[in-house]
């Protein structure tokens, strides 16, 4: 889904509307996710969270999982950073976080909540200097999946140094306290949102995290999807730079 008119400046406007340039794909095709993939390993390796592999990559069984969706995220047509979104139901319990905390979730999906799991956040380390607002806009997605599948519960599963992020934008707090993921050397706590409760407060402080329905559904639906029929709430995106604090 394409959110911008094409450009050929090289480094992102400083614009009042942190979306202006920002183009968001679902990788379809294995050259679209191999780049992700690719990206993945660079970042992942220059901060110390993997060892060296010949392959380059980082891949795991829910890149291709019918409940997930990886995506690239372009800024004038080239990669800057990727999310990929696992949902998570009492009928499909397999996403990463899910892996390691399992026992702290099921409870909630027996319960028949909805949650919605972002994952895999990277971006390249020499483009990210260019554009601060990069991290407000790959989590994003996570957002609006949460809006689209009117999710009772938004995760994260991050480092311990970067809770204070997290809680910040979506005013998560610690349910897990870290452990290893496969693959990964640098352990990873598990952070939630109940989002009904906290979706306006969200809003007002950030209100370029709003999104329109269209929006929403140009991301996430897939034909004949069980959740294709989702309710969604007309929100619209404002344009406005992310709060400091």
């Amino acid at each position: 889904m394409r959110l911008a008119a094409e450009s050929t400046a090289l480094v992102p406007e400083r614009s009042t509307d942190p979306l202006e340039h920002v183009d968001y794909r679902l990788a379809t095709t294995p050259e679209e996710k191999d780049k992700i993939y690719r990206l993945r390993y660079r970042a992942y390796l220059r901060e110390g969270a993997i060892l060296p592999s010949p392959s380059e990559r980082v891949i795991d069984q829910h890149d291709d999982a019918p409940n997930s969706w990886t995506f690239g995220i372009y800024i004038h047509g080239e990669l800057y950073s990727s999310l990929r979104v696992t949902l998570l139901t009492s009928d499909c319990r397999s996403s990463p976080s899910y892996e390691i905390f399992d026992e702290i979730l099921d409870p909630e999906l027996d319960r028949g909540r909805i949650i919605v799991d972002p994952t895999r956040f990277v971006a390249d380390p020499e483009k990210a200097r260019r554009f601060p607002e990069l991290p407000y806009v790959t989590v994003r997605l996570g957002w609006l999946a949460c809006g689209y599948f009117n999710a009772d519960l938004g995760l994260a599963s991050v480092r311990p140094e970067h809770r204070a992020f997290y809680r910040k934008v979506f005013l998560q707090e610690p349910l897990g306290e870290p452990r290893i993921y496969s693959g990964l050397l640098k352990p990873v706590g598990l952070m939630a949102a109940h989002y009904p409760a906290i979706r306006e407060k969200v809003f007002q402080r950030f209100p370029y995290m709003r999104s329109s329905a269209f929006e929403r559904r140009m991301l996430f639906e897939r034909k004949n999807a069980a959740h294709a029929d989702a309710v969604v709430s007309p929100f619209e995106r404002t344009s406005i730079v992310p709060q400091q604090s």
